[in-house]
């Protein structure tokens, strides 16, 4: 199952990154793959996602969930089975550390070919730059979820 692991330095207060990362329905706004996302409920989302000519739909569970702290989720259903975490760390009152890990399993034969060379890890880079761009300029979250989701 491959993994791929990043982590990028905002220049927002913890809070704001975080408020940020729990409105999932914004997230097209900076990860260029994800094409929509429905919210449910607290805890569930279904995604539409292109990467490249391969198009997907699942839904998301987020498992446990704690303000500043962690947002940890796995699919329950669809066309793409992966789990991840991304985790959110106050560096100074103004600076974060945002780190997403995800672990997939390639399915077709793209997908194992892309996990081999690292294509994870390069898109997973990316959004997360189009993620420090979108929030150091709006410099607030679009919204916030401070629920606590116990694992």
């Amino acid at each position: 199952m491959p993994q791929a692991i990043e982590t990028i330095d905002v220049d927002v207060p913890v809070s704001v990154a975080y408020n940020q990362w729990t409105q999932f329905e914004e997230f097209p706004r900076f990860l260029d793959e994800v094409e929509s996302i429905t919210q449910s409920s607290d805890t569930v989302t279904h995604w539409k996602v292109k990467i490249g000519p391969v198009e997907r739909e699942f839904e998301a569970k987020i498992t446990e969930q704690h303000p500043d702290e962690r947002v940890a989720w796995n699919s329950t259903g669809g066309e793409v089975d992966h789990a991840g975490v991304v985790t959110f760390h106050k560096l100074a009152e103004d600076k974060s550390r945002v780190t997403v890990q995800i672990d997939w399993e390639a399915k077709g034969l793209l997908e194992k070919l892309g996990g081999a060379l690292g294509a994870d890890n390069h898109a997973i880079k990316k959004d997360l730059a189009n993620f420090k761009k979108y929030i150091e300029a709006q410099g607030t979250a679009d919204g916030a979820w401070r629920g606590d989701v116990q694992a």
